[in-house]
């Protein structure tokens, strides 16, 4: 299953301490069925101007942690490092998230089976879930926006095992952390300090 980080800072760091920690524990992190997060990754920051911009590539994170250093001193920031659910889906850059959309950046993981809704657009689930999301929040504040998703999705699926959604906007950060079995794998981890905000879907030692 997929990984991903938020990171929200007061002052402006450079990413690549907690992007580090984050590479080398989803290199580590198994799935329950063995599976693996090296399908790709992408990062998403908020630049100068207060918009969002997006790196993504199609390598494990792990393998590119050099390119690290490169990366901008920002205070809002998203990592997601992929677990394609099905071969066909692997190898398409454009399916790893972090997904945007106007001010809000948006990361998943999740196991959801017998999904019954129809006619949603996307070609993976992460896409068609980001598209239920986006829709409730033209209207709706995130924390409504987030529980109206996952009714939608607890009663139009046969059997959710994890719905996790982390959502991010310069100022705010907003999580759902659902799920039927194994919580300390699927469980989301949260730090706060004076300073320093995170959402991680793995525990790693801030300090």
């Amino acid at each position: 299953m997929c990984r991903f980080l938020l990171v929200q800072s007061k002052s402006a760091i450079q990413p690549k301490g907690i992007l580090t920690k984050f590479a080398t524990i989803a290199k580590k992190s198994k799935a329950l069925d063995g599976d693996w997060q090296g399908d790709g990754w992408g990062f998403a920051w908020i630049d100068t101007n207060g918009q969002w911009q997006v790196k993504r590539s199609l390598l494990p994170i792990w393998e590119e942690m050099g390119s690290f250093s490169d990366l901008p001193e920002v205070r809002s920031f998203a990592v997601h490092a992929r677990s394609a659910s099905f071969p066909q889906h692997k190898g398409n850059v454009e399916f790893n998230q972090p997904y945007i959309m106007g001010e809000f950046a948006f990361v998943f993981n999740g196991l959801l089976k017998g999904v019954s809704l129809t006619a949603i657009p996307g070609k993976i689930g992460a896409e068609k879930i980001w598209y239920l999301l986006q829709r409730e929040l033209k209207n709706t504040p995130p924390q409504i926006s987030l529980k109206r998703t996952e009714k939608l999705l607890i009663d139009n699926s046969k059997e959710i095992v994890a719905l996790n959604i982390g959502l991010m906007s310069s100022k705010n950060m907003f999580s759902l952390n659902y799920f039927t079995r194994n919580p300390e794998y699927y469980k989301l981890h949260h730090y706060k300090s004076q300073n320093l905000k995170i959402i991680c879907s793995e525990y790693i030692e801030w300090g």
